[in-house]
């Protein structure tokens, strides 16, 4: 692993934003040789399935241009006929050949890398033409690599096709004592078989390529500790800073928890994992207001406050679960479970009035 600024290492794999971020940039992991080796093969398929109509087509381009140089002599006035009419049979000749090479390539970069937008790709920058940047380029690691490759494959591709030629030089060497259609079937053959081959092996060499590629760029998106922490600073925000807001937010409920509690008309709890503050004014309120809820410590830091200063603790598990879900702080209880509420503030009513009631037989007393 190459060493970063400060002696670290690129141990960490690429994050998910890393690697989208190399994306929206256009840095992918794509291989050119894939492309063009799918393409060789493609026209070299198009040419044996459309062999019959290629000769025909060339038939009859030499057979217009013959007729047209014996029925009218070549003079300025219609050279210019001649060559328009070249180019029509040329282009009529070549353009199947020009569109499966592009159909091909778009399907093979499409299953590469899928569908990818990057602008930025367009934008022309000006270290681009400095000839200093361009000649670090080429000697780069990578440069040096893919001018290693481009040799290794022409002197591998061209030694095969070469050994094929080697192979098949009897059958060429006999050519001038066969006659004009044996010869073409010979030479048809031996064609095929070398193109068949440089196909072959281009695409073998296309394929490890594209694991290199997918390697290499992967290799370089990989990041050290420190980038890490710092990505996920900026996505999730700086760890200090959310433990702050934590603690901020605790001391926030905990002081609404100490106002509010000691005024509650009665606590509702599960019994042990959360409690839910309830207070209710007859003929002030339309309904009872949640003013207070926690679980686990808020949860009996409510249960202790409401203890010291005489608010009634009523456990109804399915109650309290449904007001800590489903309530918020300040809002009153929903209309369904207003028939559970209206039992338990009667029960404390009544527990209200016959403490009441004791208090003052004592007082008569």
């Amino acid at each position: 692993m190459a060493d970063q600024p400060g002696g670290q290492q690129k141990t960490e794999q690429p994050t998910p934003r890393r690697l989208q971020e190399a994306r929206r940039k256009g840095q992918v992991a794509k291989s050119q040789e894939l492309t063009g080796a799918v393409s060789m093969a493609a026209v070299l398929l198009l040419f044996l399935i459309g062999l019959e109509w290629f000769v025909l087509n060339l038939q009859r381009m030499f057979s217009v241009y013959l007729e047209g140089f014996t029925r009218y002599s070549v003079t300025p006035e219609n050279i210019g006929y001649f060559a328009w009419q070249a180019i029509a049979l040329l282009f009529g000749l070549t353009a199947p050949v020009v569109m499966v090479v592009l159909l091909v390539a778009l399907l093979v970069n499409f299953a590469q890398v899928g569908f990818l937008f990057a602008p930025s790709v367009l934008v022309p920058k000006l270290e681009r033409l400095n000839p200093v940047q361009g000649l670090k380029r080429i000697f780069s690691g990578r440069g040096l690599f893919e001018f290693a490759k481009a040799t290794f494959k022409i002197f591998f591709i061209g030694a095969l096709c070469s050994w094929l030629l080697h192979v098949r030089m009897e059958d060429l060497m006999i050519l001038s004592a066969t006659s004009p259609g044996q010869g073409l079937y010979v030479v048809h053959n031996v064609l095929l078989l070398v193109a068949g081959a440089a196909a072959a092996a281009y695409l073998l060499i296309a394929v490890l390529d594209l694991v290199y590629q997918r390697y290499a760029h992967h290799k370089s998106l990989m990041m050290t500790k420190s980038e890490v922490k710092d990505e996920y600073r900026q996505t999730e925000g700086d760890p200090h800073l959310k433990s702050w807001l934590r603690k901020r937010q605790r001391e926030i409920a905990m002081n609404r928890i100490k106002d509010e509690v000691p005024r509650a008309t009665v606590v509702v709890t599960n019994p042990i994992h959360l409690a839910v503050a309830l207070r209710y004014k007859e003929g002030e309120m339309s309904a009872p207001v949640v003013t207070a809820k926690g679980a686990g410590y808020l949860a009996a830091r409510i249960k202790e406050l409401a203890a010291k200063h005489g608010v009634p603790v009523v456990e109804h598990r399915d109650l309290a679960r449904y007001l800590y879900r489903r309530t918020q702080i300040g809002a009153e209880v929903p209309v369904a479970v207003y028939q559970a509420v209206a039992e338990i503030l009667a029960m404390v009513y009544r527990l209200r009035a016959k403490r009441e009631v004791r208090s003052e037989r004592l007082e008569v007393r």
